[in-house]
């Protein structure tokens, strides 16, 4: 498996500390209140797994699943939900948490589908931003790293649903991943 890996792009000392500073500001944000997680699966397992451990504030979780249809459609928007939200989210304080934002259609129409729901709030928060992607402007309230125009795998990041188990971020050799 190592044999595999090009680069480590954000080792497993660094994902730790940057998601502890979230979690801290997600607790002075959020502090005296309940805050509902939705975490979008299955990219997220890793980060909102270590992401919770830091937090000091009353939390529940919900999961939700989407497709998008490969690029080419993607760019158009066509976003599929797989499996959606089990409970209501009206009257609450929601906190969307992704692995990765890059082109930003799906997080916008995943943010208007939950806006249409009535959160008290809604908020997002992402491990890693590929910014230099965005065609559509989608709020990142809380944001791990800027990671360009690489094509990463691991801490829940996959390439044909393989590498997702790793500690770290890392870029695959050419040769195994062609992206």
């Amino acid at each position: 498996m190592n044999s595999d890996i090009e680069e480590i792009v954000f080792d497993e000392a660094a994902l730790q500390q940057r998601v502890r500073e979230i979690a801290e500001e997600i607790n002075e944000e959020y502090q005296g209140k309940a805050l509902l997680l939705v975490g979008i699966l299955k990219g997220c397992m890793y980060f909102l797994a270590d992401l919770i451990r830091h937090l000091t504030i009353p939390i529940s979780l919900d999961f939700m699943s989407i497709s998008t249809y490969g690029f080419s459609t993607e760019k158009t928007g066509v976003v599929r939900i797989l499996k959606d939200l089990e409970k209501p989210i009206e009257n609450q304080h929601v906190l969307i948490v992704e692995d990765i934002v890059d082109t930003g259609l799906t997080l916008g129409y995943l943010l208007k589908m939950l806006k249409e729901r009535a959160p008290l709030s809604l908020r997002v928060c992402a491990l890693l931003d590929k910014s230099s992607y965005r065609i559509m402007r989608v709020p990142l309230d809380y944001r791990g790293f800027e990671l360009g125009r690489r094509f990463v795998v691991g801490y829940g990041l996959d390439y044909q649903e393989r590498y997702r188990h790793l500690p770290f971020v890392c870029v695959l050799k050419k040769e195994i991943c062609p992206l």
